[in-house]
């Protein structure tokens, strides 16, 4: 029996430990104040453990954005459609895709349909200029820029041509 008495006291250490931890910490606190840090879980999230290596140049993949608005224009029967990738060439977009339909109603309903399909899908209200007139309209996906022309108003301005895309005349 007296090896069981001798256990008792030996839970009492843990116990002494416990104490120990609560006067460490005005120490810390005192270190950290002369240093000017704030914490060292602060401090340590700054330094960096490794420096990623620099990201490899793939193949451009559809977004699943672009994806959307080429299923779309597709269903509504969008001719001539083009997808320029702008990665890297312009601080505005990520992608454009031009599309001609066959008259000004064809343009402002593909417009209103890809507009609807967007929100619908998750991405938003978004802003859609020239659906009143129908010859040039321009939907704003965010990383995707859509344009959507008559083939007369599409021949005239050549934004293939211009970001060097495709045949010029």
């Amino acid at each position: 029996m007296p090896l069981k008495a001798a256990k008792k006291p030996a839970q009492k250490p843990a116990h002494k430990s416990v104490k120990k931890a609560k006067t460490k910490a005005p120490a810390k606190k005192a270190i950290l104040a002369k240093t000017g840090r704030k914490s060292a879980r602060k401090t340590a999230s700054k330094s960096p453990a490794k420096k990623a290596a620099p990201p490899t140049r793939k193949p451009a993949s559809q977004s699943d954005l672009l994806k959307r608005i080429l299923a779309s224009l597709d269903d509504d029967k969008a001719e001539n459609v083009i997808t320029i990738d702008l990665e890297g060439r312009s601080a505005l977009c990520d992608a454009a895709v031009i599309a001609s339909g066959r008259s000004s109603r064809h343009v402002g309903a593909m417009a209103e349909h890809l507009a609807r399909r967007l929100k619908e899908s998750g991405y938003g209200t978004r802003p859609v200029s020239g659906q009143t007139q129908g010859d040039w309209v321009l939907v704003d996906a965010g990383d995707v820029i859509v344009h959507l022309f008559r083939p007369e108003v599409r021949e005239y301005y050549d934004l293939e041509g211009m970001w060097s895309v495709g045949s010029r005349k």
